[in-house]
């Protein structure tokens, strides 16, 4: 290994990442599903409306299309339409996934490195594993999905903070990589220095957050200097 690559000591206890487009670039394909669900409902969103839902879970988001078609928001209405747009990610997610750029070999480097990581992610459980198969089980020692979080969702500090938990880190010791608002704010929120790789949507600056444009050549060297420099 290139000693400049190496996270050596005051390295990161771990490296935590949210998954739809900052892993993958599966964003573009829950851009369908939700375009497909409000031309159900509503008719076009709105770019302010589809960027307000980056990063958001399910529950949330068949809610915020339910009061924008005016329709009462119930759990009988929210279930109903959060079942359709399950079923219908599920379709889309059963094909390989499009990495984002340096995520793979990010992950390789930081395995070789005996970096231990996290996936934290608002997508539920059943599609978190079928976007594994593209990704890798092998890569995290802790995953952590939007409905495993007590309803607790980001912007919401706890996925970030069971994921330290289930390591046995602390957050504080932890770099997270995001790439929407509601992630940086959460992770954030946990006390994790915060990676933000921009995808869709522009993430407000602020002195815990360094910025990429991408993954390209981020090694476990990098994610020690964002601890160090903490």
């Amino acid at each position: 290994m290139d000693p400049s690559s190496d996270p050596g000591e005051g390295g990161p206890a771990a490296v935590l990442w949210d998954m739809d487009g900052t892993l993958v670039d599966s964003e573009k394909l829950w851009d369908v599903v939700l375009a497909e669900g409000a031309q159900r409902m509503v008719g076009e969103l709105t770019a302010a409306e589809r960027t307000a839902l980056v990063g958001s879970n399910m529950a949330a988001t068949s809610r915020r299309l339910l009061e924008l078609a005016g329709r009462a928001v119930t759990d009988e209405a929210a279930d109903e339409v959060a079942d359709w747009m399950r079923g219908r990610t599920a379709e889309l997610f059963s094909g390989a996934l499009p990495w984002r750029p340096g995520a793979r070999e990010a992950l390789e480097a930081l395995r070789a490195a005996d970096v231990p990581c996290a996936l934290v992610t608002s997508t539920e459980r059943g599609l978190t594993e079928l976007a594994l198969n593209t990704i890798g089980r092998e890569f995290f020692a802790a995953t952590v999905c939007g409905d495993e979080v007590d309803g607790k969702n980001k912007p919401h500090p706890e996925p970030y903070l069971r994921a330290a938990r289930l390591l046995g880190v602390d957050p504080a010791a932890c770099v997270a990589v995001e790439d929407s608002p509601v992630g940086a704010a959460s992770a954030e929120a946990a006390g994790c220095a915060v990676l933000v790789v921009e995808a869709d949507v522009s993430v407000e600056r602020g002195p815990g957050r360094t910025f990429r444009p991408s993954l390209v050549g981020v090694d476990p060297g990098e994610f020690s200097r964002l601890i160090r420099s903490r």
